[in-house]
């Protein structure tokens, strides 16, 4: 059995305890450890734009506020950073540092959820992610992801819902 991160698990018990708890319908998938978001929706077997990829970034609002915030876009977009910027009013809006991200998302790089358990991390999701039918996302471990509606996302979630998203470059 691959040697897991702890906090991994801690993350992904919290994940289905709260989806039990409200009653949430989803689906678990084991599969190859991957944390791409184009390689493990191929092994799931889905649309890149039924993933929610989730990106942790430092948000500076002025020279001494900095916020966290979990951004979430479908699979085939990337998040736009200008967007971000203008719904905070911030000076700067850049990807968090990997410790950081691990620390704030309590999850390892690939394995991100568009959850968060931290009160210092905010989500905020494309309305795109929220209106998917299905949403597929790595349960806070590379070898098993989770299939619910956008909807029972939402509702659990509760991310600030607010267009974040943008075509990827081609």
């Amino acid at each position: 059995m691959p040697d897991h991160d702890t906090r991994a698990y801690d993350t992904y018990d919290r994940l289905i305890a709260l989806l039990d708890t409200s009653s949430v319908d989803y689906k678990l998938i084991d599969h190859e450890p991957e944390g791409t978001t184009e390689a493990v929706s191929a092994l799931r077997g889905h649309s890149t734009s039924e993933a929610a990829k989730c990106i942790v970034l430092r948000v500076k609002v002025d020279r001494r506020t900095t916020r966290h915030v979990l951004a979430v876009v479908p699979g085939d977009r990337r998040v736009d950073l200008d967007a971000v910027r203008t719904l905070f009013a911030a000076r700067y809006v850049g990807f968090s540092d990997a410790e950081t991200a691990e620390r704030m998302a309590r999850a390892v790089p690939g394995t991100v959820l568009p959850f968060s358990f931290d009160t210092e991390l905010e989500v905020v999701a494309d309305p795109a992610v929220v209106t998917r039918p299905r949403l597929y996302f790595n349960a806070a471990r590379l070898d098993r992801s989770l299939c619910l509606s956008g909807a029972d996302y939402e509702r659990t979630a509760r991310p600030r819902v607010e267009a974040i998203a943008a075509p990827v470059p081609e």
